[in-house]
């Protein structure tokens, strides 16, 4: 791989993984119509991802810190007796609710191999079923009434409709941003802090599935040159900062819709040309490979 294709990789992780668009599906195309191997896509996406979860960490540090805080406070109250389910509110009751959020993804892990299955097959249908579903979910945040429910105030049940869109992210094209931020929207989330519920929430589950992948990649052994490893990872944390940034202000401005339109001419478009990929034997990627 180039430096110059891993810095468009890069840019694309980090403003595809926050805007609601899907960065999964946008790099699967992008790997189908190049011919990029799977194995050489899985070890470059962990890079890309670790670049885009630096950004959530500097983008919302003060509040992580405060969690981080709160989280060894808990502890301390937990072992000296003093820990109380009435004095849970705050940044504590947010803890709660993350940690919530974060058991849906055990259907990822059961599932994790049928999710990588569809973003490597010989198709692109999949994506473009998804893009119509993240398009979907855009559609009907757009429509809900503005919420304000924040951490003091936000259910429990909320917080495992939000797991649930999460743990199904991993489909190419749904966006793991876009649908845990409108499933915040229509639970009644206050819209700043639907955004920053959205993008934490992602932290420990990146995390995760980085770990995961990287024991697979250190079996098989580098096959990408370290240059291009650095170059897509600072692409992906310098834009990812700047789609953090565009999506809080689009929230805020009721302007997320823009990308429920994208999401579904994308879909559409990507289907028209699954179908059209296989009745001429993939005769686009073909053309666009040079083959």
């Amino acid at each position: 791989m180039s430096i110059g294709n891993a810095i468009f990789q890069g840019i694309v992780q980090g403003l595809t993984e926050f805007l609601p668009v899907s960065s999964s599906g946008h790099l699967s195309l992008i790997q189908y119509f190049t011919g990029q191997g799977a194995e050489q896509g899985v070890l470059f996406t962990v890079m890309l991802h670790l670049g885009t979860l630096l950004a959530v960490l500097l983008a919302f540090w003060g509040t992580i810190w405060d969690l981080i805080k709160e989280f060894f406070a808990l502890l301390r109250d937990i072992f000296t007796g003093k820990f109380t389910v009435k004095a849970v509110d705050g940044k504590r009751r947010m803890i709660f609710l993350l940690f919530v959020a974060c058991l849906p993804l055990l259907i990822t892990v059961l599932f994790k191999d049928w999710f990588e299955s569809l973003a490597t097959d010989q198709s692109i249908l999949a994506e473009g079923i998804c893009f119509l579903i993240t398009s979907a979910l855009l559609f009907l945040s757009d429509k809900c009434v503005k919420g304000r429910k924040n951490a003091a105030t936000m259910q429990y049940r909320d917080a495992v409709a939000i797991g649930i869109t999460q743990a199904i992210a991993p489909l190419p094209g749904v966006s793991r941003s876009g649908s845990t931020i409108a499933m915040g929207l229509l639970a009644g989330l206050e819209r700043k802090y639907a955004v920053a519920f959205s993008f934490i929430l992602g932290v420990p589950a990146v995390l995760g599935a980085n770990l995961l992948e990287i024991g697979k990649i250190a079996e098989e052994g580098l096959t990408i040159p370290i240059p291009a490893l650095l170059a897509g990872m600072l692409c992906s944390l310098i834009f990812g900062i700047l789609a953090i940034r565009l999506v809080r202000w689009l929230v805020v401005s009721d302007r997320f819709v823009w990308f429920a339109w994208y999401t579904l001419v994308l879909g559409i478009v990507v289907i028209a040309a699954a179908v059209f990929e296989n009745m001429t034997g993939h005769l686009l990627q073909k053309i666009i490979m040079g083959t």
